[in-house]
C-alpha cells in the first residue's frame, strides 16, 4: 500500500513541476543584410534607392557583352552611370564577348577592356550564353567557353582574384517543345532565338555543359559562379553532383524559381542547405527604358512588381508553410510548400557567400 501511495505521491509532484523552458526556434530576419548577384538596373529611377534601402539590399550591376555592339554599348553606360551615381548602393560586374575571336590580339584586347573596368570598380565578369549558343569563329565554330584562345583571359582573372558570374548556356527545356508547364515558356516564345529546339544548328545542351565543366576542370583556382543554376535548375541532383566534382563553383538563383517549385520541397531544402556556402541569391530584376517616358502609374506598377517578386523569394526561402508563388510572376500564384530554412543558412544565401566571393576572401 506504501508503494502505490509513494507512487501516486511522486506523480502529483512532477504534474506540478514547472515545464522546461521551450527552446525558440530560429527565426528568419526579413531585414537582414541581402546582396543581389545578378542584377540589371540600367536605367535610373527616383524610387530605387529608397526602395533598396527598405529592403537592406544592395545588387550587382550586371553588364552583358553583347553580339550586337550598339545594344551592348547602350546598356553598358547606363549601368555604369547608376553605378558611378551610387556606388556605395551598388557593385558593378563587367562582360566581354567572343567578338573578333580569331583576331592574333583578341585575348589582350578584353584583358585590357577589363582592366579598365577593374579600376572603374567592377567586381566581377560576366559571360553570356553568347558562348556556346552564339557565337562563331571565322571558320563557322560555335565558340564554347573552354577555347583555349580565351585562356589568357583566365589567366589574368586569377592572377587579378576577379571572380566570373557564368550564364552558360540555357535551361535544358529550351531544347524541347514548349507547353504551359515549362517555367520558361513565356521568355522562349519571346526569344525564339534561344528556343535550341527550333534552331538544331545550335550546340546540345550537353555539349555547352561539358564545354563549362571542361573550363572548370582546367581552371581550379578561377573563382566561378554558375548563373541560373548553371542551366541545371531542371534538377537540383544534377546541381549538387556538378558543385561535388567542381570545388570553385558556386550557384545562384536568378530566373530560376519556377524550376525549383516545381521539384520536390524537401529535396530542395535538403540540397539549399547541404550546400549552403555555395549558393547566392539572384534576381535577374533590372530597368530599361528613360523614366520621363514612362506614366507615374507604370513607374509604381514597376517598382511593386519588383518589390512583389523579392517578398515572393523570401517567403518561399524563409517561410516553412505554404506560400503562394507562380512560376511566371502573375497575379495568380499557386499555393505551394516553403522552404522554412534556417536563418543562419538564409544569411549565407543572401549576403555572406556573395560578400566573400566578391571581396576576395
Amino acid at each position: 500500500m506504501k508503494y502505490f501511495i509513494c507512487i501516486i505521491v511522486v506523480g502529483i509532484l512532477l504534474s506540478c513541476a514547472p515545464e522546461k523552458p521551450q527552446v525558440a526556434e530560429e527565426q528568419a530576419d526579413p531585414h537582414m543584410p541581402k546582396i543581389d548577384i545578378h542584377a540589371h538596373y540600367r536605367a535610373e529611377r527616383d524610387y530605387l534607392i529608397p526602395m533598396l534601402d527598405s529592403l537592406n539590399l544592395k545588387p550587382q550591376l550586371v553588364d552583358v557583352g553583347r553580339v550586337d555592339t550598339v545594344k551592348w554599348n547602350s546598356n553598358r553606360a547606363g549601368l555604369i552611370s547608376n553605378f558611378q551615381d551610387h556606388p556605395d548602393r551598388y557593385f558593378f560586374c563587367t562582360s566581354f564577348t567572343a567578338n573578333e575571336i580569331d583576331d592574333p590580339d583578341y585575348a589582350d584586347r578584353i584583358i585590357e577592356h577589363i582592366r579598365y573596368d577593374l579600376s572603374l570598380g567592377a567586381r566581377m565578369v560576366k559571360v553570356w550564353k553568347n558562348f556556346g549558343m552564339v557565337s562563331k569563329d571565322n571558320s563557322g565554330n560555335y565558340v564554347q567557353i573552354d577555347d583555349e584562345r580565351i585562356q589568357p583571359v583566365w589567366d589574368y582573372l586569377i592572377e587579378q582574384g576577379i571572380p566570373v558570374l557564368a550564364h552558360i548556356g540555357e535551361p535544358l527545356q529550351a531544347w524541347r517543345p514548349l507547353d504551359d508547364d515549362n517555367p520558361h515558356v513565356s521568355y522562349f516564345r519571346n526569344n525564339p532565338q534561344y528556343h535550341a529546339y527550333k534552331h538544331p544548328e545550335i550546340p546540345s545542351w550537353e555539349t555547352i555543359q561539358e564545354a563549362r565543366n571542361n573550363w572548370l576542370a582546367r581552371n581550379p583556382e578561377l573563382v566561378v559562379v554558375g548563373a541560373h543554376h548553371g542551366s541545371m535548375s531542371h534538377d537540383v541532383g544534377l546541381i549538387a553532383e556538378t558543385l561535388d566534382k567542381y570545388p570553385n563553383f558556386s550557384v545562384e538563383s536568378a530566373a530560376r524559381f519556377g524550376d525549383l517549385i516545381i521539384q520536390n520541397s524537401e529535396t530542395v531544402r535538403e540540397f539549399i542547405i547541404k550546400y549552403q556556402d555555395r549558393y547566392l541569391y539572384g534576381t535577374d530584376i533590372g530597368t530599361s527604358g528613360d523614366a520621363s517616358e514612362m506614366s507615374e502609374s507604370e513607374l509604381d506598377q514597376e517598382k511593386q512588381r519588383i518589390v512583389n517578386m523579392m517578398d515572393r523569394h523570401w517567403q518561399y526561402f524563409s517561410n516553412p508553410g505554404k506560400v503562394f508563388f507562380d512560376t511566371h510572376f502573375t497575379d495568380n500564384p499557386k499555393e505551394i510548400q516553403g522552404l522554412g530554412l534556417p536563418d543562419s543558412v538564409l544569411r549565407k544565401i543572401y549576403y555572406g557567400n556573395a560578400i566573400r566571393i566578391l571581396e576576395g576572401s
